[in-house]
């Protein structure tokens, strides 16, 4: 993938630009998911995220060949990110991932979460996947399931109170895109 991807024309009016991710980057998306581990069930994870853990991944992800993305604005500052990530470990999951992507607090209502998942699809079918999976805790979501649905994903599947956060029983959507 180039270091620079195309950005949907709301984005890219705003200044904002979408690129593979680099290490100097991975700070500001701890921090970026660690905010909402500590105040959303968009993520079922309740302990803060170390560096280290974003530095595996982004190894990880360069490792297998799977897009991880970073958004900034026109001063470099991180605003949000994406990454697709293997469904399952076992081989015959290869061509399948999970698609993944937060923003900062403030840069939410910009296009900003089209515009990355627009460019995480492209990448993700430039990587060889055939199969996306969003996996998403319906109640606190419903921008996320609108903007799957609006590029094509597809219901796949309902868990019912398979997660407990801040005292409350979660249940999990499924959506799938066809790349």
């Amino acid at each position: 993938m180039s270091d620079t991807t195309a950005v949907t024309s709301a984005a890219n009016a705003s200044g904002i630009r979408i690129r593979a991710t680099r290490t100097e980057d991975l700070a500001a998306i701890r921090d970026i998911y660690n905010h909402y581990v500590r105040t959303s069930t968009v993520t079922f994870d309740e302990e803060e995220t170390e560096l280290a853990f974003w530095e595996h991944k982004h190894e990880l992800l360069a490792e297998t060949g799977l897009p991880f993305l970073t958004a900034e604005d026109a001063g470099g500052a991180v605003l949000g990110f994406a990454y697709a990530q293997h469904w399952r470990a076992k081989s015959a999951y290869r061509f399948s991932a999970e698609n993944t992507i937060y923003l900062s607090p403030h840069a939410a209502g910009r296009g900003l979460g089209r515009a990355l998942l627009e460019a995480l699809l492209d990448a993700s079918a430039a990587a060889g996947l055939r199969e996306i999976i969003a996996v998403i805790e319906p109640t606190a979501a419903a921008a996320s399931i609108a903007l799957h649905r609006r590029y094509g994903f597809v219901d796949a599947g309902h868990l019912r109170n398979v997660g407990v956060k801040f005292g409350r029983s979660l249940d999990v959507l499924f959506l799938q895109k066809s790349l």
